[in-house]
């Protein structure tokens, strides 16, 4: 079999280990020369390619390349850029297949959420299609949890991690102060359609009376009247009350309390400022003095502090993924497998990019208290081995060190350009 090169990379919104996984697919790609030759990385996601935008890891330095173990970011870019089924814009995938074939590319890794698994499984089918051979691999990432047939997703143990230590040590700013000063702390975390990551402000606490006091999940209506009778009872019994609420908090009739007015380029609800909307009704309300605060990216890219078995599982699946390739699958997922909760024990095993494509995992029932303010038991033993273990960085001069990359691109053979 002739060797062929390999096209990787980085979709939708980046996190502290999605650079953990570029790692994991070009150290083992660089193991199998006898199958795979180089490894471009698009740059900026998908629109790399589209606009033949190939940045040649091979010119990286193996020092270079460990490091993305311990950088945040996408190193090689990242974008939000969904391709439209081949019927509505065959043009975008004639050109996909155009810079595959002049850069001799027969692998396609492509990291990301189920969008992108969504990408990845229509340049599967397009292969077949057109008549290029090419074998493709989703890698999956997301914050948010909620890919299907996965037990959790890469990126999501580091913002779990940070979620449930900045609950924890905020509480303690509050309480501090609440006898004299701020009495409500409102923390806004991401999560459109599922909870998982405001579920983790819930590791903060563990018996009667410690923050978070109220956890507002997308799967649980918001009900305004129940949740400042909650916040009322918070501050009279304990003095103070901490609330974690998900950017995605909706109404029974789903209307989002944070809603934008706009959409994002996959046709989101464009989300931002549920916790000023809750802090509003109040102060409205209750009259109670409080502080509110936006995780939003400082969540994701706080690699300081990410999950020792967040950043082991984001390398795996990058590694999986090159050995799925060269094994002959096709149109797969590397998944993660619980085989016990503790100790703790994981596996890599694989889904079908058809049945993972545009899915969503919400937080089951049974892990949402019944007040619909909180986590059960069962959620705490599934969260927390995901934000078990340090990684720490190396530091110099008082700051993480990061991978500096050259991040060349290669000369382009293609005669026209692409607009996007």
């Amino acid at each position: 079999m002739a060797i062929k090169n390999a096209f990787y990379a980085q979709s939708g919104g980046v996190t502290a280990v999605i650079n953990a996984s570029a790692c994991g697919v070009i150290q083992t790609a660089r193991k199998h020369p006898d199958k795979i030759g180089k490894v471009f990385a698009g740059r900026n996601g998908i629109i790399g390619a589209l606009r033949e935008e190939l940045i040649d890891t091979s010119l990286e330095s193996d020092e270079a390349i460990q490091a993305l173990i311990h950088t945040p970011g996408g190193a090689f870019g990242s974008c939000r850029h969904k391709l439209k089924n081949i019927s509505e814009n065959p043009r975008e995938y004639e050109r996909l297949i155009e810079v595959f074939r002049a850069h001799d590319i027969g692998y396609f890794f492509y990291n990301g959420g189920g969008d992108s698994q969504d990408t990845a499984y229509k340049v599967s089918q397009l292969a077949d299609r057109m008549g290029y051979p090419i074998t493709c691999i989703g890698i999956p990432k997301t914050v948010d949890n909620d890919l299907p047939f996965t037990d959790c997703c890469p990126g999501f143990g580091s913002v779990a991690k940070y979620i449930a230590t900045s609950t924890l040590e905020a509480s303690l700013d509050i309480r501090s102060m609440c006898e004299s000063s701020t009495k409500v702390f409102i923390l806004e975390v991401m999560g459109r359609h599922a909870g998982w990551i405001a579920a983790a402000g819930g590791l903060a606490g563990q018996g009667e009376g410690e923050p978070p006091h109220i956890i507002l999940f997308p799967e649980v209506p918001f009900n305004r009247d129940a949740f400042l009778a909650r916040v009322d009872r918070c501050v009279k019994d304990y003095g103070y009350c901490v609330v974690v609420a998900s950017e995605g908090a909706q109404y029974e009739d789903g209307r989002f309390l944070a809603d934008a007015g706009v959409k994002d380029a996959f046709g989101h609800t464009q989300l931002g400022g549920v916790a000023p909307a809750l802090a509003n009704m109040v102060k409205q309300a209750l009259g109670y003095k409080y502080h509110w605060a936006v995780a939003d990216y400082l969540q994701r890219a706080a690699r300081h502090i990410a999950s020792a078995t967040d950043v082991e599982q984001a390398y795996a699946v990058g590694q999986a993924a090159v050995e799925m390739a060269i094994a002959g699958k096709q149109a797969k997922m590397p998944t993660i497998v619980r085989e016990q909760s503790s100790p703790y024990r994981w596996s890599i095993g694989e889904a079908n990019l058809s049945e993972v494509a545009n899915q969503e995992k919400k937080m089951p029932i049974h892990f949402i208290r019944d007040d619909g303010f909180g986590i059960t038991s069962e959620c705490r033993e599934y969260l927390q081995p995901l934000i078990a273990g340090e990684s720490f960085p190396p530091f110099e001069n008082g700051l993480p060190k990061v991978a500096k990359l050259l991040n060349q691109l290669v000369p382009k053979k293609l005669k026209t350009e692409f607009e996007i």
